[in-house]
């Protein structure tokens, strides 16, 4: 990593200073006042899941409540020698007790519990379950204390089970349906999934590390998803810079201990075969080496003709738990692909979804040699409990990232269809390091409670690209015209270029602008306030962020250094019912650069926004509205494209309005919900100095003003149709802007789903049918060109395919 400047050296390193100095005192403080006894262990649910958010009560010589996390623990410290009862009370269940004792030498005693299903009503500790839908809680990679209804932020989370009633494979497929104002652009959706939300294209996390690079990440495979999580606005604090209008966080799976496995196979239309795996448990007799497992493999084709997309996963987790205090976690997933075109786009002089054009119309060619895609990541996590109020929490991450391909793409199209093509190498290849540390804790000044956060994050960021040009004579060597009204296929073999790969990328994309680097180093801390009983709740965070671009002259190096501050205000009118205003800065730097080879300044962002979030019917179902305005600065969007090469533009400045609602759980016993809806209204409110035409006023581009999303999910549990189950949605998208126009420029979209399925036991089948109606959509458009040449100019577009099926088959061990 390129060294700081000297001030913004001595800033960093005094920030750092203040965190590690208090992280020591808290340190010492946990050895001095060390725990006595220890009461653990996992409440898991009647099918081998974690049970989340259970209510767990010791009673003895002192009184200890706790909710269990979401892998299903609890643990109670500190605790002095007698006899203690342990209570486990969950609604709809049996309740649960032991009693233990507790010696003088401070052993920990492990009580672990299976629920089990009653139809008493308690009336003691009762912690209700949304359903299959509903999570209560941020995952730990979110670094967040306090609950989803107590933070004063719009976050939502997407379960494992939503993905597995929905038919969903990877992260491109469909997951934006469920959260309000999310969609998907298209580009290159082979592997990578570019989601918008609140008027941009917001990057991409895992684990809470900020993995966006170039067209990246790869598209993460359903087998390794536990939760994907939307948080909307720029919350930066809480882990990684983040873009103003939010980021989505996957949380990958890991190891709960349970012993448990899960196998699934799936068939459905365009030759779509899959097989997944998940391997859950222990490795040794002592419990404290865990593993997790998960293995994928598909072949899937496309609407379009001879597209294809291959792939395979693997993913090993290993959790060694040191002690009581402490674990450290090993995570490794390679993800593999073989592909013959980067996209399914379709072309036309005429219009967008051109209704002459054939819906399976392949542009490129089966000749044409496939691509190859390979995707490491590793990550080490280290966690450490310092006491009953402190932790403390560090990780590591190493991505590696190889693409070899050729893409072919038009250059000329004429009236009646004809269509000249050229043929360009495609490489990429990427490496990113990354590194966070944090701590977090419960401390009283007086009756105000303080939840602090505080760390680091730090990261570098390497791309390299060749995509030189080949034969860009019309349709090659010996060959009939081209037409997109009439395709033929089959090119020979001996007029498809050969392209000479002797020299590492990295050589190759040295002397271009496809060679990019990007460092930078953070700091931050947060504290939130809790006055009245915690029922007021005031968030003060700000984070200072060194970061540099790294040019090949001293025109295109880009260094900043920013204070982002954040302040948040969540007041609980009742223990259902909160409401929340915000104030959130952000700081993003931008790799890369544009078609005139310049680099890409920072995006910056502000972000107001007023919410009301309630649960109904004793935490079953919650609901959560917001309204916004997001002012940012140098925010990308899609820009011409040269060559078979799409490049991005900065815009001057928008500004995004909005109001969003959400509504997910379990509206009745068996009926899971999730229902959205959306306006956003982002419009380009100041020029960049990049664009020669007026665009002030204009919607920003790849928006949808209105956005609204329905599925249900209904499970008999009783008479002749016990296990049975139906399912489907509806998406709707209005008022769609493909480029900066004053009006819609794209048509409106609705399309219907439908399912259904059927659970006995440790064996299941779900079958779902995508496009009811059979309708021909059109996912996304580019802006046509403003080439003189006027066979340069045509409309590029994606449409989605016709009516389709698929069916997967589960079996639980």
């Amino acid at each position: 990593m390129t060294s700081f400047s000297k001030q913004s050296s001595t800033r960093l390193s005094s920030v750092l200073s203040i965190f590690l100095c208090l992280f020591l005192s808290i340190h010492v403080s946990a050895q001095v006042n060390g725990p006595k006894g220890v009461i653990s262990g996992q409440i898991i649910t009647v099918d081998n899941e974690p049970a989340e958010g259970v209510a767990v009560k010791v009673s003895g010589p002192v009184e200890k409540q706790s909710l269990t996390t979401e892998t299903g623990y609890y643990l109670f410290k500190n605790l002095p020698a007698g006899s203690y009862k342990v209570d486990v009370t969950v609604k709809g269940y049996k309740p649960l007790d032991t009693t233990i004792v507790l010696s003088e030498n401070g052993k920990q005693n492990n009580i672990s519990f299976k629920l089990v299903l009653s139809d008493a009503q308690l009336t003691e500790i009762v912690v209700t379950s949304g359903g299959r839908y509903k999570i209560d809680n941020p995952s730990s990679s979110l670094r967040l204390a306090s609950s989803i209804l107590e933070t004063p932020q719009n976050i939502q989370v997407i379960s494992k089970r939503t993905m597995a009633d929905q038919q969903v494979f990877d992260i491109v497929d469909g997951i934006t349906r469920n959260v309000s104002g999310a969609s998907r652009m298209g580009h290159w959706d082979n592997q990578y999934a570019n989601i918008r939300m609140r008027g941009s294209k917001i990057p991409a996390f895992r684990n809470g590390m900020n993995i966006e690079a170039s067209w990246g990440p790869t598209a993460e495979d359903a087998s390794m998803v536990e939760n994907i999580e939307f948080v909307k606005g720029p919350a930066g604090f809480m882990l990684a810079a983040g873009e103003p209008g939010g980021f989505y966080n996957v949380v990958t799976k890991k190891p709960t201990g349970i012993s448990h496995q899960a196998f699934s196979i799936s068939a459905g239309s365009f030759s779509t075969y899959r097989a997944s795996a998940d391997f859950d448990g222990k490795l040794s007799k002592d419990g404290r080496l865990l593993y997790r497992l998960n293995l994928a493999a598909q072949q899937k084709d496309y609407h379009t003709k001879f597209n294809f997309n291959n792939r395979v996963v693997v993913a090993p987790v290993f959790k060694y738990l040191i002690d009581d205090k402490t674990s450290v976690t090993f995570e490794y997933t390679y993800q593999a692909s073989k592909y013959l075109a980067n996209g399914n786009y379709m072309f036309s002089k005429k219009q967008l979804a051109d209704e002459d054009v054939a819906n399976d119309f392949f542009y490129t060619d089966p000749s044409l040699p496939p691509g190859k895609m390979r995707d490491h990541s590793t990550y080490v996590y280290l966690d450490h409990q310092l006491n009953d109020r402190w932790k403390a929490h560090a990780q590591v991450a190493y991505f590696n990232f190889a693409m070899q391909s050729g893409s072919m793409w038009p250059t000329l199209l004429k009236e009646n269809g004809d269509m000249k093509r050229g043929y360009n190498i495609g490489d990429e290849a990427g490496e990113n390091r990354f590194a966070q540390f944090s701590f977090s804790g419960e401390e009283y000044t007086g009756s105000v409670r303080h939840r602090i956060l505080g760390g680091g994050d730090f990261g570098n960021k390497k791309f390299w690209g060749d995509f030189r040009t080949g034969d860009t004579a019309v349709n090659f060597t010996g060959r009939k015209t081209f037409n997109i009204y009439k395709p033929e296929y089959g090119l020979p073999m001996d007029s498809i270029p050969v392209f000479d790969r002797s020299v590492n990328i990295r050589q190759r994309a040295g002397a271009t602008a496809y060679a990019t680097y990007t460092n930078y180093a953070s700091a931050y801390v947060q504290d939130e306030l809790g006055f009245l009983n915690n029922n007021l709740r005031v968030s003060l965070g700000i984070r200072f962020t060194y970061a540099e671009t790294v040019g090949k002259s001293k025109y295109t190096d880009i260094k900043d250094q920013v204070w982002s501050p954040r302040a948040g205000i969540s007041y609980s009118i009742d223990k259902q019912t909160s409401v929340y205003a915000l104030y959130d800065q952000s700081f993003v730097p931008v790799a890369g650069l544009g078609a005139d080879s310049l680099p890409f300044k920072p995006i910056k962002g502000n972000n107001i926004e007023f919410g009301v979030k309630k649960e109904w019917f004793g935490g079953r179902w919650v609901s959560s509205a917001s309204v916004y305005r997001i002012t940012r600065k140098n925010a990308l969007t899609t820009g011409p494209t040269i060559n078979g090469v799409t490049y991005s533009v900065q815009l001057g400045e928008t500004e995004t309005k909005g109001f969003e609602l959400d509504i997910n759980g379990e509206v009745v016993k068996g009926l899971n919900l999730i229902l959205n809806y959306a306006y956003t209204d982002s419009k380009v409110t100041k020029e960049s100095e990049q664009v020669t035409t007026k665009t002030v006023g204009n919607q920003t581009a790849n928006t949808n003003r209105h956005t609204t999303n329905g599925w249900l999910s209904y499970r008999f549990s009783k008479g002749v149709l016990n296990g049975f189950g139906v399912n489907g949605g509806f998406q709707w998208l209005a008022g769609r802007f493909y480029g900066t126009s004053q009006t819609p420029n794209m048509p409106e979209y609705l399309r219907f789903d439908g399912g259904i399925s059927y659970q006995k036991g440790k064996f299941g089948i779900n079958m779902l049918v995508n496009n009811l109606l059979d309708n021909r959509y059109l996912l996304t458009a580019a802006s046509l060109s403003s080439s003189p040449n006027p066979e340069a100019v045509f409309y590029s577009y994606i449409v989605e395919p016709r009516r389709n099926m698929r069916m997967t088959l589960t079996y639980k061990l």
